[in-house]
């Protein structure tokens, strides 16, 4: 019997439906939460907000350090560094050892809800871009292609995720914490045109000391070609084959995390731009004394330098 309304929501009631039907049907277990270790690492980049590419970097790091080569063996990149708040929902062991050292798990949480004392990679993204690559990731998934407009979407892109909070209570927390040794914060563009420099800062993190062999390896594995190339590993392949079973929602949807282009915020209406503005003016600004992205990315960025 499907649970939910048995296909893609077609409205905001009908999606509440559904996941509030998912998550009653998930009996948390045990082994669905994380025993935590002092060299745990944790993605934990809010919602499309390269989450996925700093997973990948991760994992080919490690892989590539232990094993001398990538690892590309797998059918979901959150099968192997797991990612909790969906543990419930696919029933997925949280305290399986991983391939390879440390262990690493994906999250959209402020630093507030995640283990003390392990460390944490986190990129940045402008807030008008996530939006408009979340609707793209929903449209044609969770939501019937075409039901939502952009207008509409807006109760959905403040959700954040599963396990996540909204964007200004994830950006603000680990903005608090740029500088501390635990951290890593960069700006999704950053990472992109920075790469080599991302990840030996990310092996400086977690303890490896990448060759310059490894660190190629690692940037043929993390191009947007490469990745989209391999996307079928990076659409919730996990998430989705229970929502197929539950929800009726065919896992055969376009669930993705790689386009071949990336999000433009230009096609953003008037009001949603202007929506985002004030809650950056309210949240944002009197905190950091930043007006926009741009100008808090600037800072961030030039950590680097």
């Amino acid at each position: 019997m499907l649970l939910g309304v048995g296909r893609p929501a077609r409205n905001l009631e009908e999606f509440g439906a559904n996941m509030g039907s998912l998550a009653q049907a998930s009996a948390p277990q045990p082994y669905h939460a994380i025993d935590p270790r002092p060299s745990d690492v944790y993605i934990t980049s809010w919602a499309k907000s390269g989450t996925t590419l700093t997973q990948q970097i991760f994992h080919q790091l490690r892989m590539a350090h232990a094993t001398g080569g990538i690892d590309m063996d797998f059918t979901d990149i959150s099968g192997v560094v797991p990612w909790e708040d969906t543990a419930s929902m696919i029933d997925f062991d949280m305290t399986a050892e991983q391939r390879a050292t440390p262990r690493g798990f994906k999250s959209h949480r402020e630093y507030e809800r995640l283990p003390a004392g392990s460390r944490y990679v986190v990129t940045l993204r402008d807030p008008h871009e996530t939006y408009v690559s979340m609707h793209r990731f929903f449209d044609g998934w969770h939501i019937e292609k075409g039901a939502f407009s952009l207008e509409d979407f807006m109760p959905l892109w403040m959700g954040g995720g599963p396990g996540g909070c909204d964007y200004f209570t994830h950006l603000l927390s680990w903005y608090a914490r740029a500088g501390e040794d635990d951290t890593l914060l960069a700006t999704y563009r950053w990472v992109v045109k920075n790469k080599p420099a991302m990840i030996r800062a990310m092996g400086q993190l977690i303890g490896i000391e990448p060759t310059d062999e490894v660190v190629e390896m690692v940037m043929a594995a993390t191009t947007r070609e490469f990745m989209h190339d391999h996307k079928d590993r990076f659409d919730d392949a996990l998430v989705c084959a229970v929502m197929e079973e539950r929800l009726g929602i065919p896992a055969s949807s376009d669930s993705t995390k790689v386009q071949a282009k990336g999000s433009d915020a230009t096609v953003l209406p008037a009001s949603v731009t202007e929506a985002i503005d004030a809650m950056w003016a309210e949240r944002v600004t009197p905190v950091t004394g930043h007006a926009d992205f741009a100008s808090l990315a600037a800072e961030i960025d030039a950590r680097f330098d």
